[in-house]
């Protein structure tokens, strides 16, 4: 019988996207098939998606990668949670914290006990609960010690922010040394096979022709394989997600870092703030049907935290995702696949997953329809609940200063965030649905942090009497204010273990 193996991946695209995948599947196959990616460094890389969250620790250890090297080679700083400014009123602040809140205690969630007393006016705000958001307003950081037991220092989650461009320069290296082929160039012209529609090869500009049996599309927005030569289609959500725009500019590093992202709502978009050693990294995502791009840049340089180092660059998108993340022998990879704007940091954790999958479903040269179909359903479940959890922070705000945020209150949004707002507002109840990627403390955090309140606490908490569960809650309260006096100050650790030259030379 005729091999049916693959036997040779083409990457179309470098960045993060391109190495990231090259890197993981380079481990994971073990040199057994060929894998040659192509980028041209005449394309610039859009590289504005430097804040993470925990899953990619996941993604470095299965490489092996030295968290330490890695935070010191990409100009890194440690992330525990994102703050979000202005979201529900002015004024309004609250962390999304990763990580857990409290401990177990009996019947129900942790949170519907403190719930039972918060909406009685006997406990303080939700944050109190949680060691990774009060480390955050402690500006310190460690990484959790399982050593402690059942101590909130076993608990502590965390993410990194870094440099875009250095990791990718920093997972090439690895890459290469796993046998990955670079050529460098751009492509003239993609071949389809006349028989079956597969890309069949691509020519680069020098004529070269690099041929292959499974393609991963890492071409940025342009998505040259899966839309240009394929011409997958694309869904639209900007009638949910209506910001098209961002303008990104690095700004001076400040100290101390936080050891959290900022997200600042302004009158028609948002502002990211992103600390690394050697910068901070800013940018402005707006709706250019409610500010004029010259205001909007207005507004982002008026509001950094230090010298800007660049010119803003501008960047114009359009939410949604291809109709197929797998199309044929293509599969989307980052920004070819679609884009959500990095409000939650999923950008580069869609990459990781996309890859994830590729892997449990890695075809052979037959390229089952019904393997491609499985891996295009679980795509579009993990994109459309990432995309709800977005608008829920669009949606869940009582301002009245602009007519932007007007519009986001009364918006169509799609059935199945309704169902949980509307559930949540019974009895705070949250469900996970099919493991998607936000868990209940990530949905719980931004519905409370936003204002939206439930009529009361799951019934079954009334099963222990109120005094135990005041108890109870200021027992964790004091146990998380202990711990947070032992950690050490964000800086003081990354000066410890992971400062670059950039840190030392600022000190």
């Amino acid at each position: 019988m005729q091999n049916q193996n693959i036997e040779r991946i083409v990457i179309v695209g470098g960045g993060t996207a391109g190495w990231m995948s090259a890197s993981m599947l380079a481990k994971m196959l073990k040199g057994k098939i060929a894998i040659e990616l192509i980028e041209s460094e005449e394309i610039g890389i859009v590289g504005v998606g430097e804040a993470t969250i925990p899953m990619i620790r996941n993604f470095n250890a299965v490489l092996g990668l030295d968290e330490d090297d890695f935070v010191r080679q990409t100009q890194g700083t440690f992330k525990l949670g994102i703050e979000f400014v202005n979201w529900g009123k002015l004024g309004d602040r609250y962390i999304h914290g990763f990580g857990k809140f409290g401990q177990e205690l009996f019947t129900v969630d942790f949170y519907q006990y403190w719930l039972k007393m918060y909406l009685a006016g006997k406990a303080p705000d939700l944050e109190r609960y949680s060691i990774n958001r009060m480390a955050c307003r402690a500006n310190k950081f460690m990484r959790s010690d399982p050593s402690t037991g059942n101590s909130p220092l076993a608990d502590i989650a965390h993410a990194f922010h870094f440099d875009a461009g250095l990791y990718a320069k920093y997972l090439r290296g690895y890459s290469e040394k796993l046998g990955v082929k670079r050529t460098e160039g751009k492509i003239r012209d993609v071949q389809l096979n006349p028989v079956n529609g597969h890309v069949a090869s691509v020519t680069m500009e020098s004529a070269q022709v690099i041929t292959g049996d499974l393609f991963i599309d890492c071409s940025g927005f342009r998505g040259l394989l899966i839309e240009g030569a394929l011409k997958t289609g694309y869904q639209d959500w900007t009638h949910w997600l209506p910001c098209d725009r961002a303008m990104a500019v690095p700004c001076a590093s400040v100290k101390p870092y936080t050891p959290y992202t900022r997200a600042t709502a302004r009158s028609a978009g948002w502002q990211w703030r992103i600390p690394l050693q050697h910068r901070t990294g800013n940018g402005h995502v707006y709706c250019s049907k409610f500010i004029s791009d010259d205001e909007a840049t207005a507004q982002l340089m008026s509001n950094l935290d230090g010298a800007a180092l660049a010119e803003p660059r501008p960047l114009k998108f359009v939410t949604g995702k291809r109709n197929k993340l797998w199309n044929k022998n293509v599969v989307a990879v980052g920004l070819s696949s679609g884009f959500m704007e990095p409000l939650e940091s999923t950008s580069i954790h869609l990459i990781q997953s996309t890859v994830a999958k590729l892997l449990a479903y890695f075809p052979d040269k037959t390229f089952n329809a019904t393997d491609i179909a499985m891996f295009n359903q679980q795509s579009d479940f993990e994109y459309e609940r990432i995309r709800d959890f977005i608008i829920l922070h669009y949606r869940a705000n009582q301002r009245t200063d602009s007519p932007f945020w007007q519009h986001c209150q009364t918006m169509e949004i799609p059935a199945a965030l309704q169902a949980k707002i509307d559930l949540f507002k019974t009895h705070g109840r949250i469900v996970r649905d099919n493991n998607e990627l936000f868990a209940e403390v990530g949905w719980l955090q931004v519905m409370h942090g936003q204002n939206i309140r439930p009529d009361r606490h799951h019934p079954l908490a009334d099963l222990l009497p109120e005094s135990e569960v005041a108890d109870y809650l200021k027992s964790v309260e004091d146990v998380i204010g202990r711990c947070i006096d032992v950690m050490p100050s964000h800086e003081q650790f990354i000066a410890k273990y992971c400062g670059s030259g950039a840190m030392k030379a600022g000190a």
